[in-house]
């Protein structure tokens, strides 16, 4: 069923799946790193990612060679949207309201994964014409299975909140298996003239491939359209963090911070630059950090900091004599300090390298110790253990 297609709407269908993911994947990232307008993210994302598989797919159904007669029925075209729009916001729902365990993850990626390929099927069965369509189940099952595993991979970036660079890689690596999934059904599919025919004379409303096309090039604008806004720098929340560069020991009220854009000193003030920060100047560092005191926000060197640490959706700044809470979220701290002086060595956990006095083995991972007034001690999962001991510059071994 492959041959005869046209390739440039295949390539089309292709770039499309791809700018889609990223910008769509790229505003679920920011659901589970802000407290205000999650649900809006949240409906924006699940929107943007099910209008571009939606429209990757009918790309890819007027790339193919379907018979010259064929119509599109209108009921089961519109059905094949609402269960993606359905699967993919239930699915970025789900794993968003709680913690990130594995099975919480597989279940989604399954509900998205059989959404997605079922959208493709009712999509395909909504062709109608004096033809029969058949499957090789074999392929039906290969494509459910790269469906699946194209909805773990993204919703992966979702709890991850990729940016930059690793986003759009991770975009590329879904919409590939997005577009692949769909070619890899219409290649175990082929039309039968004649036989059961499935026509469109029963009274139910039908558009021809002509009367499609203007509309999904309708919706291939909007994602155009959608992914270059996203591009976009926000000016507010690149420049926040240089005002952390301000004269030691100074406090920002509450009242002075509200008043930016009209938003809260809870809003995102560090987001990864778009594609990387490609063409972009590097952002400078944070010499200081917001943490709250009894009559306002007060800002503390970087250079005292020993540890930062999250709980939930708090995030708590140690400097080596008491721990406060911060309105950074940990994530935004990570952006915006210096990554020569500070590494994240475990998801809740953030150390000032210099600081560290100690590092252990303990269980699966380690521990290392800060020192200061009150020395304290941060875990160290298993995964970034070299990295810190490179760091340190320990090459042969952890200390017991």
């Amino acid at each position: 069923m492959f041959a005869g297609h046209n390739f440039q709407l295949v390539a089309l269908s292709v770039a499309i799946a791809i700018t889609g993911g990223y910008t769509g994947f790229g505003l679920a990232a920011r659901v589970r790193g802000t407290r205000r307008s999650r649900r809006m993210l949240l409906a924006g994302a699940a929107g943007l990612l099910a209008v571009s598989i939606w429209t990757m797919h009918f790309v890819g159904m007027l790339a193919a060679p379907i018979p010259t007669d064929a119509v599109y029925l209108v009921l089961p075209t519109i059905v094949s949207f609402l269960i993606c729009a359905l699967v993919v916001g239930v699915s970025l729902f789900f794993v968003s309201i709680g913690p990130d365990s594995n099975p919480r993850i597989a279940a989604s990626a399954l509900l998205l994964g059989l959404g997605i390929v079922s959208m493709h099927y009712v999509g395909v069965h909504g062709l109608a014409g004096n033809f029969a369509v058949e499957h090789d189940i074999r392929f039906v099952l290969l494509a459910g299975a790269i469906a699946v595993g194209a909805g773990y991979g993204g919703l992966r970036i979702f709890l991850a909140r990729h940016g930059g660079t690793r986003l759009l890689l991770s975009a590329v690596a879904f919409g590939i298996a997005v577009s692949g999934m769909h070619y890899t059904a219409m290649l175990g599919m082929r039309f039968v003239p004649g036989g059961h025919a499935h026509m469109a004379m029963d009274g139910g409303l039908s558009a021809s491939p002509q009367v499609l096309a203007p509309i999904v090039a309708l919706l291939c604008f909007l994602i155009v359209a959608s992914f270059l806004l996203f591009l976009v720098p926000e000016p507010r929340l690149q420049s926040l963090p240089a005002m952390a560069s301000g004269p030691s020991g100074r406090e920002l009220d509450d009242p002075g911070l509200a008043d930016i854009d009209g938003r809260d000193r809870h809003a995102n003030v560090v987001q990864p630059l778009p594609l990387g920060g490609l063409g972009q100047p590097r952002p400078a560092r944070a010499g200081k950090v917001p943490v709250e005191v009894p009559d306002g926000t007060q800002l503390i060197d970087a250079a005292e900091i020993r540890s930062i640490r999250a709980n939930a959706h708090y995030t708590y700044v140690h400097d080596g004599a008491r721990e406060r809470l911060s309105p950074w979220s940990i994530s935004q701290a990570e952006a915006a300090l210096d990554a020569e002086i500070f590494v994240r060595v475990h998801r809740s956990h953030i150390v000032a390298v210099q600081h560290v006095t100690l590092i252990r083995k303990e269980g699966d991972g380690a521990v290392v110790e800060l020192g200061g007034l009150s020395p304290h001690r941060v875990p160290v999962s298993r995964a970034k253990i070299a990295e810190v001991k490179a760091r340190l510059g320990l090459l042969h071994g952890i200390s017991r």
